[in-house]
């Protein structure tokens, strides 16, 4: 390490970066609950309505009435798609080429994708701070070590008293680094687990749209 620079600011520096990934991942963590929270009580109460309603065309004006959470974009983007297919015969749009029931299921499948995007939103951040953190505090360590010692042979003494709390204070560090770590991976296996189980609960969703469609028009 160059002698210009002061250990202590790079040491300080590396504290104030676990301060900031432990800051981040507890906002995170308090967004994903807020938002798998939402998430699950307009599923739920769109899902119910959807299922009570007597055909399509009462589906369709709650539809329009009730735009809130995943499963009602994505029925919201089906319903769309259907008013547009009756245009389909006097339209060349590539848009309609193929197999009403395949285009339609196209149609939803993205925006599945899409909600499944805005619900993994903060994960990578999660799991990039769960992987680095520990490496974070562990460099801050190296560094308050290298510091200590450094200290310690400057002052010409080597006694138990002298070396440990130097070295003591140096493995802070990565004590804080795994602090950070563990709620970040913690966190990010909970809410990956969750996605996955609303991913699966919209794709039932979309294969029973799909059957009702369908079987409506017949």
């Amino acid at each position: 390490m160059p002698h210009h620079i002061d250990p202590n600011i790079i040491i300080d520096a590396t504290l104030y970066t676990l301060l900031g990934f432990s800051v981040i991942t507890w906002v995170l963590i308090l967004f994903k609950i807020w938002q798998f929270v939402k998430t699950g009580y307009y599923n739920k109460q769109y899902s119910a309505a959807f299922w009570d309603a007597s055909d399509l065309k009462a589906a369709k004006n709650l539809s329009e009435q009730q735009v809130k959470g995943p499963k009602a974009r994505v029925a919201q983007v089906g319903f769309d798609w259907l008013a547009q297919l009756g245009h389909a015969e006097k339209s060349a749009s590539l848009k309609f080429r193929g197999t009403p029931s395949d285009l339609l299921g196209q149609t939803l499948h993205h925006q599945t994708r899409l909600e499944q995007n805005r619900l993994e939103i903060g994960l990578t951040m999660l799991a990039s701070i769960g992987s680095t953190a520990p490496f974070v505090g562990l460099f801050g360590t190296v560094l308050g070590i290298m510091h200590a010692m450094h200290e310690i042979s400057a002052s010409g003494s080597s006694s138990l008293e002298v070396v440990a709390g130097p070295i003591g204070d140096a493995l802070i560090a990565t004590a804080i680094g795994i602090a950070v770590a563990v709620p970040a991976v913690l966190a990010y296996n909970f809410f990956t687990r969750r996605a996955k189980q609303y991913k699966a609960s919209l794709e039932h969703f979309v294969d029973g749209f799909l059957h009702i469609a369908f079987s409506d028009k017949a």
